[in-house]
């Protein structure tokens, strides 16, 4: 049986020229890294780096019962969202675990953008859909036409201002007070090259930064646009650097600290959940009903050294007892020490205990910390 051809984003080509490494993920042909991943990181957390994030699902809802369906669809309360901004959330299993977590952004009264995870992207297409029956509302599937390009790090701002707002090629609609004044999770419309463009104060890293969604067939232009305005600030940057900065931020990642089979109250995310602002949404009544008492909860882990634990290594006491195990975990680029995500039995959670993880047989002792790792100034 021949194997399924990857997908490409509509940056394949400069990534290519750049010298990229490329990966699979989810499916897609990814760059993971230019040259190095410590430079890259390095470069987000000083000045900044651009992100190819197209393989990113994007899923417009578009009609008069555009909130109720997201309501009814999703963990969060979007009917009482004003135009213009962001909200994180989930979508719920009808059990009550983690289908996928999602960005949801409000264009117009009747008009809401829910960007989905690559690998559950069909998913939540298909989910979305099932749950919006009986609205008067459209379920747009806009993943192929769409290119997502972020800027992330403190210097972001300042290479968009020149990118967007200088030259003949601005964007139309957006000037550089309006820019300058887009709080986080605030999204801002435009047009560029005749094309329409969203830019949203969000990210991925923990640093400053903005997510750019455009018709694909603008991408190179805008990615060339700003790498010229970036200069030396701005460093193309792949996903194993992504992967550091989320990890020190302490943002979870599908597969690894949420899942189908994980309640949001064991990722930290219970507080996600709309309990009290609204009434009934799928997964609601198995998410109130959880014991969730005795389930392994998140934490935070950090080590001396440079010996890192990985995912799926496991966790234990000191007297040898197994109490859970890694989600994520590396050598921390910012700050020099590992550093990990793990579920561990909720008894052992408090600040200051001490583990043992497992590192490719040998011991490595461990103790929990606050989440995140890090945090900008």
């Amino acid at each position: 049986m021949a194997e399924q051809a990857l997908r490409s984003t509509p940056l394949e080509e400069v990534h290519q020229s750049l010298g990229a490494t490329f990966t699979d993920f989810a499916g897609w042909n990814m760059p993971v890294r230019y040259g190095s991943d410590l430079a890259e990181h390095a470069a987000v957390r000083e000045r900044a780096g651009l992100f190819d994030l197209s393989h990113m699902g994007e899923i417009h809802l578009r009609g008069p019962e555009a909130p109720n369906a997201l309501d009814h669809a999703l963990a969060g309360r979007f009917s009482a969202m004003s135009v213009g901004r962001a909200k994180y959330s989930l979508l719920l299993t009808e059990d009550g675990g983690i289908a996928d977590d999602v960005i949801t952004y409000r264009l117009a009264e009747d008009h809401f953008l829910v960007v989905a995870n690559a690998s559950n992207a069909e998913a939540d297409v298909a989910e979305l859909t099932a749950r919006a029956a009986g609205f008067d509302v459209v379920v747009d599937d806009a993943s192929a036409g769409t290119a997502l390009i972020a800027v992330q790090g403190p210097a972001s701002a300042k290479i968009l201002l020149r990118a967007l707002t200088e030259g003949e090629h601005g964007v139309a609609g957006v000037g550089a007070e309006e820019l300058e004044a887009l709080k986080n999770y605030r999204v801002l419309q435009g047009n560029y090259r005749d094309r329409d463009l969203l830019i949203a104060r969000t990210g991925y890293t923990g640093e400053d930064g903005f997510e750019l969604y455009l018709p694909a067939e603008r991408a190179a232009e805008l990615w060339q646009q700003l790498t010229e305005a970036g200069g030396q600030d701005l460093t193309p940057c792949g996903l194993a650097c992504r992967d550091t900065l989320r990890l020190e931020a302490g943002m979870p990642l599908y597969g690894h600290e949420i899942d189908r089979d994980l309640h949001p109250a064991q990722s930290g995310l219970g507080r996600v959940v709309a309990l009290k602002s609204k009434q009934d949404f799928v997964g609601r009544a198995a998410f109130e009903g959880a014991d969730t008492s005795q389930l392994p909860v998140l934490v935070g882990l950090v080590a001396d050294g440079r010996r890192a634990a990985r995912a799926g290594s496991e966790v234990r006491t000191a007297d040898g007892e197994a109490i859970g195990s890694i989600s994520s975990g590396a050598l921390s680029p910012t700050l020099g020490h590992p550093i990990a995500m793990a579920f561990v039995r909720p008894d052992l959670t408090a600040a200051g205990t001490e583990l043992i993880a497992d590192v490719r047989g040998k011991d490595l002792p461990v103790r929990v910390v606050d989440l995140p790792f890090y945090s900008r100034s």
